[in-house]
């Protein structure tokens, strides 16, 4: 059997998790006298099935990862050539998902409008495309969710699910403030998935550098050990700049034609 047949019968089988081995597909081929031209249909039926299923686990991650779905911010429309300085091929490296796989955070620091959140979400696109599940959430919803928790006695399990994905991103690091039970949380969070095996990250945005972050959290020794952990092995990109958002906006100017009031007509009787 040619050799391409079994490599891909292999692949498909994986894809589909069928209990049935590619020897045994294949030697039923062979023990059928199946033509070669009637083994590459074969293949090319399970190829297509693997194709479905993978299609359909993607959309499911995304959908599940609360990524922007209707505009999707991907690697292929970040404009990588409106960046300049040292870093900029090491940025262009993450496309590869090599800090997911090295367990290195990332964090993306600077003004508004610079592309931080739009490469965060670039990575946790191509993460789901990868079949590795991600979740994005903003600081203030994490926040949210924390004092959520503890209301009803559900810390464990909101922690759970944040230490369950491959890829969790938080994005606007700052913009609110954590109490002392919540920042505790967030403690717990950060030392689980420091502990967690496989392939795993956190991604953080934030317009203020990560050495005032201590001002939104109430326990400055608890969010000590979080910072340890964060920034034990994390790649740090610094952008500066302008905003590149309203850069396609468009001012008119108009007037309105002169309507006759009222006053207009009297005036005019008289």
């Amino acid at each position: 059997m040619n050799s391409s047949i079994v490599s891909s019968l292999e692949k498909s089988l994986s894809v589909l998790k069928l209990k049935i081995s590619t020897e045994e597909v294949a030697s039923y081929m062979i023990e059928t006298d199946f033509s070669d031209k009637q083994m590459q249909a074969v293949s090319d039926v399970f190829a297509e099935f693997a194709r479905r299923k993978e299609e359909a686990s993607v959309n499911f991650l995304l959908k599940c990862s609360r990524l922007a779905m209707k505009n999707p911010k991907t690697f292929e429309n970040f404009d990588f050539s409106e960046l300049s300085g040292k870093g900029v091929e090491k940025l262009r490296s993450i496309t590869t998902l090599a800090p997911i796989y090295a367990h290195r955070n990332l964090a993306f620091i600077g003004p508004a409008g610079t592309g931080k959140t739009h490469l965060a979400m670039a990575f946790g696109y191509e993460c789901c495309r990868k079949m590795m599940k991600t979740y994005f959430v903003k600081m203030t919803e994490l926040n949210d969710m924390f004092t959520e928790a503890r209301k009803y006695s559900r810390e464990n399990r909101v922690i759970s699910s944040l230490v369950k994905p491959s890829c969790l991103i938080i994005d606007e690091v700052g913009y609110c403030n954590f109490d002392t039970e919540n920042t505790r949380l967030f403690f717990d969070m950060i030392d689980r998935r420091y502990n967690k095996e496989g392939s795993y990250n956190i991604i953080f945005t934030s317009n203020k550098q990560p050495k005032y972050w201590k001002q939104c959290f109430a326990e400055e020794e608890t969010l000590k050990c979080a910072m340890d952990r964060i920034f034990d092995d994390v790649m740090i990109f610094n952008f500066s700049g302008s905003s590149h958002r309203g850069q396609n906006r468009e001012a008119f100017n108009l007037t309105t034609r002169k309507v006759k009031t009222v006053s207009d007509s009297l005036q005019e009787i008289e």
